[in-house]
């Protein structure tokens, strides 16, 4: 009883060391030519099976670069003017609205809404907002009562916000003070108004 399965094992052993060397399009051809010589039915389970490639992965979401709000832009900006805001509008919907809400200009009721939305206070006079932000340069006319944000006015939202947000030294202000505090400090000696223990001319000249 154990001769035929010693053959059996031993064919096995022959044909996989016969096959090893070969490419898998070789073993298929291969086995395909013993089975229709030997003429053994089909689907007795001599066929190698073949790899399938797998659904193709799913393109990952572009990093959001921008906050994609109002509210989170306005904070991470940090604007110190209506001006500074109203170019901060017009960036955002531009660039970081969803896409239904994009636009490429912007009008009062913008200004408006979008205030409103960031939390950022309304001037006093709302409709003069956007012609100051165009003097200001950061706007070009568009024509109906409509701005369009300008490459000043792009750099100044994407390059140089917020502002004062390096290391810089002391703020001009201080430093103005400063000057101011040096001009009126008494013990500074100025032409005009000598300290009365500094020597005369006169007196350097009986000397």
């Amino acid at each position: 009883m154990s001769e035929p399965v010693d053959q059996e094992i031993a064919a096995i052993k022959a044909v996989l060391s016969a096959l090893a060397p070969l490419s898998e399009k070789a073993q298929v051809s291969v086995l395909e030519y013993v089975t229709k010589r030997l003429e053994l039915p089909v689907g007795l389970g001599l066929q190698i099976p073949t790899l399938h490639p797998g659904p193709p992965l799913q393109e990952l979401p572009p990093i959001q670069t921008t906050p994609a709000h109002i509210k989170d832009l306005k904070s991470q900006k940090k604007p110190r003017s209506a001006n500074e805001m109203a170019a901060i509008v017009a960036y955002y919907l531009s660039n970081s609205a969803p896409a239904d809400k994009r636009k490429a200009t912007i009008n009062q009721k913008d200004i408006e809404t979008f205030f409103k939305i960031a939390e950022f206070p309304l001037p006093e006079q709302v409709r003069a907002t956007l012609p100051n932000a165009k003097n200001a340069g950061y706007f070009d006319l568009a024509g109906d009562g409509e701005y369009k944000l300008n490459a000043v006015g792009h750099n100044l939202v994407a390059h140089s916000m917020p502002r004062g947000s390096g290391s810089a030294g002391k703020p001009a202000s201080v430093e103005i003070d400063d000057r101011v505090r040096s001009v009126h400090d008494p013990g500074i000696d100025r032409p005009g108004n000598a300290s009365p223990n500094s020597p005369s001319p006169r007196q350097f000249g009986q000397r």
